[in-house]
């Protein structure tokens, strides 16, 4: 089993050196990235089944010591999130395919795209501070790629502002990391626990802020999240829908590893504050935007509030709900962007100012669009609704009342800007005409189905994907097997 760690990252890698080796036939780098992303996917349902099954996995790369050398760990959180990770990253290559939009036939698009999917891979399983920040580095180094790759002016002074504020979020972590050591003498998750509980309160305490300034940066909390609305909305579609679902979900991931492993229960009423607010904002922000690419961007922002409310409560009933929550997220937030790009590609615009009617053109879009909808919003019986209450539930056992029914608040706001986008887009006279020749529609509208379908899913198994959520909160609030997996590597 510790043998199927390195293939999620090597898979992936291995496919954008094919692709980097075949730059003129593009049609061979499409089947090499769809069979690279179709293995990784297989081996990480594989080695999640295992974990589940066996408990946490890990292995140390070379044979060196797993204390000094590089450890790839996975727990039921890290594989539970990776198979989700993979299953997007292969139907929005498909989706991207479909659309042949300028930037899926630059040569550089399919190398980029495996390397950014071998960076995640390798952020949910790195087993150490400092290649946690390698792999960080490594899908952004293939995000900067993908966001700028089509060259229009929008996408540039846009993709400029994304490289600079993750350049400010790299070099934090960075010091971060080395401020660790120099306090530690090590980075890796099985000794930290130990040698932060024994430095002074104040010492622990700018590590922690440290590391949630950077990580809070990646995740677009309040107040860092001013970047994401004005950054995501300029890229090709099948990029922003894997920025929306996957990109901000590893700072969260991050978060909810260092927070529950290194410092638990520290930054408690800092990380409610913060989540009550990006909670209220990204909803407000929401509300105040007509343009359907830059409502989802806010709804990002909010959504990851309520990721960090259910860490900020820390309990085992709270965290199971975080996992469970971002289980269902990511599959919504890339399934609703990938709507978007189909009404795009009909309309030549997501501004719901100049389309109308979209349901009575297209009854199957509408039903796309309405399903994640709903579930973002958190109406029954869609995965939204089980995912919020375990939250709200969780805030009102845990204390936190108030945040509780900010998130409560915030689910109503998100209702109302997901109906402006269904009366303003969706509802009304058939009066919008295709402004310019369709892509391969079938493939775009086949691979939004299957995203969608996972989201019900979700719903449909919510009871055994809840209970393994509970079990992946029990290895997060007792981290004694993963530190042990760490060390046995």
């Amino acid at each position: 089993m510790n043998a199927l760690l390195t293939l999620p990252i090597m898979i992936p890698l291995l496919g954008a050196a094919a692709c980097l080796a075949i730059p003129q036939r593009l049609v061979a780098q499409r089947v090499v990235a769809l069979v690279a992303l179709g293995a990784a996917t297989a081996v990480a349902i594989a080695l999640a089944v295992l974990v589940d099954r066996d408990g946490p996995a890990s292995v140390a790369l070379g044979g060196w010591n797993p204390l000094v050398g590089v450890a790839l760990v996975a727990d039921r959180l890290a594989s539970l999130v990776l198979v989700v990770a993979l299953v997007m990253l292969s139907a929005v290559a498909v989706y991207a395919i479909g659309q042949r939009a300028r930037s899926g036939n630059s040569p550089f698009y399919y190398p980029a795209y495996l390397g950014l999917s071998a960076g995640v891979s390798g952020a949910f399983l790195a087993g150490d501070l400092f290649n946690l920040f390698v792999f960080f580095e490594v899908l952004l180094m293939a995000s900067y790629v993908l966001m700028t790759l089509e060259g229009t002016n929008a996408q540039i002074r846009s993709g400029t502002t994304y490289v600079v504020l993750n350049v400010v979020e790299s070099t934090v972590l960075l010091a971060a990391v080395g401020l660790v050591y120099a306090a530690t003498g090590t980075v890796n998750f099985a000794e930290l626990p130990e040698r932060l509980a024994e430095l002074p309160d104040s010492t622990r305490t700018a590590l922690n802020l440290l590391l949630l300034l950077a990580f809070g940066l990646k995740a677009a909390v309040f107040p860092l999240f001013f970047w994401l609305p004005d950054s995501y909305p300029s890229a090709a579609s099948p990029v922003t829908a894997v920025f929306a679902g996957l990109l901000t979900k590893i700072g969260v991931y991050a978060m909810i590893r260092t927070e529950t492993l290194l410092f638990p229960g520290d930054e408690r009423n800092l990380l409610l504050v913060v989540a009550g607010a990006t909670m209220l904002v990204g909803a407000v922000g929401a509300i105040a935007h007509k343009e359907m690419k830059r409502i989802l961007s806010f709804h990002i922002v909010s959504q990851i509030g309520y990721l960090v409310l259910g860490i900020a409560i820390g309990t085992e009933a709270a965290l199971a709900a975080t996992v469970f929550y971002l289980v269902h997220h990511i599959p919504v937030k890339t399934s609703l962007f990938l709507v978007e790009g189909i009404v795009e590609d009909e309309a030549g615009t997501s501004d719901i100012d100049r389309i109308s009617g979209l349901a009575r053109v297209s009854g199957p879009l509408a039903v796309l669009f309405l399903i994640p909808a709903l579930s973002l919003a958190g109406i029954p019986p869609f995965s939204g609704f089980v995912a919020k209450l375990g939250i709200i539930r969780s805030g009102i056992e845990g204390g936190a009342v108030w945040y509780a029914a900010i998130g409560l608040l915030a689910s109503v706001l998100t209702l109302v800007s997901m109906t402006k986008i269904w009366v303003g887009a969706f509802w009304g006279p058939a009066d919008t005409e295709p402004k310019r020749p369709l892509t391969n529609r079938r493939l775009m509208t086949g691979a939004t189905t299957v995203v969608v379908a996972v989201t019900l899913a979700v719903a449909a198994f919510a009871g055994p994907l809840f209970e393994l959520a509970q079990r992946a909160a029990q290895t997060l609030h007792d981290p004694a097997a993963y530190i042990q997996a760490v060390r046995g590597s």
